[in-house]
């Protein structure tokens, strides 16, 4: 009874806290209010038993994104300029959208009587994807197309923030409290991160929860002012962003040449190229989020 009333409570807050960031006039308490809620969603989560996608929501969902969202409030020209949405355009949305949910949970709901025949062929499977997570196996050997080209689309994402100048994240002198705790902090993050990518063969894990704490480690330190600025102009830091899929593009096409076809990773050689492709994406995946948060910031005037 403790446990149904505490998951009715997480999932009664979590629609409250997304009407709330949704409806809300001020911005700044939106932002807050969608910061909260990918903390909750990262409690849910963890409660559903998937700590990955728990660690990837707390550090990606309510940590960057929050950072992210400030940043772009704090480029608003004058106060009182937040959009304002009549009464009228609510009601008509939620016209629409109750008939459509309603159609929605009709059509799924017949879904719940069959059985799936994906998790037999999947455990079948197992014994030649190289590592013993179901999850790492799905995304970097039965469908690692998926996960190559997700690496593609971060890096279009990163270029395409690029286009519109630099992030200004306008840094004040940090609290001596923040500098203190970034430098105790940050290290924990780089450990809890190589820990996660290790695990990720064979407990929840992997390459992006990996690469989302590292980058939380890197703006820790750049908001506390200990990092220096990130610059795209750096090789090294350009070499990291395409390391990933650059390695991802390679492995492909030797399995594609030497073995029977793209990313069909011979059994012997699975677990070692899995290991070194999800290295290689957590470095690309580390670096590419922190640039999109804190990258190219102008130098801060004294």
């Amino acid at each position: 009874m403790t446990q149904w009333l505490l998951d009715g409570v997480l999932g009664l807050l979590l629609l409250t806290l997304a009407g709330g960031a949704l409806h809300v006039r001020q911005l700044y308490a939106g932002v807050l209010l969608f910061t909260a809620f990918g903390l909750v969603l990262a409690l849910i989560w963890a409660r559903l038993g998937a700590p990955d996608l728990a660690l990837a929501e707390a550090a990606i969902g309510a940590g960057l994104t929050g950072v992210l969202l400030f940043s772009a409030l704090a480029r608003q020209p004058v106060e009182g300029s937040e959009p304002q949405v009549p009464g009228r355009r609510r009601l008509a949305a939620l016209a629409v959208m109750l008939p459509l949910l309603i159609l929605l949970m009709g059509e799924l709901a017949p879904l719940a009587e069959q059985i799936a025949p994906l998790p037999a062929r999947i455990d079948q499977a197992m014994p030649d994807s190289g590592v013993d997570h179901t999850v790492t196996a799905v995304l970097l050997n039965f469908r690692a197309w998926d996960t190559l080209l997700e690496l593609a689309v971060l890096l279009l994402a990163l270029l395409g923030a690029r286009q519109l100048g630099p992030v200004r994240l306008g840094l004040s002198e940090p609290w001596p409290l923040l500098r203190a705790w970034s430098r105790i902090l940050a290290p924990l993050l780089v450990l809890a991160g190589g820990y996660v990518l290790w695990r990720g063969s064979s407990a929840p894990g992997g390459a992006f929860q990996a690469g989302a704490l590292l980058a939380a480690g890197v703006v820790l330190l750049r908001l506390a002012d200990v990092l220096p600025a990130l610059r795209w102009s750096a090789w090294p830091l350009r070499l990291a962003v395409l390391l990933g899929l650059l390695l991802f593009v390679a492995v492909a096409a030797l399995t594609a040449w030497l073995g029977d076809g793209w990313l069909h990773y011979p059994p012997a050689w699975s677990k070692p190229l899995i290991l070194l492709v999800e290295t290689a994406a957590t470095l690309s995946i580390a670096a590419s989020l922190s640039l999109l948060v804190v990258g190219d910031e102008p130098e801060r005037q004294p």
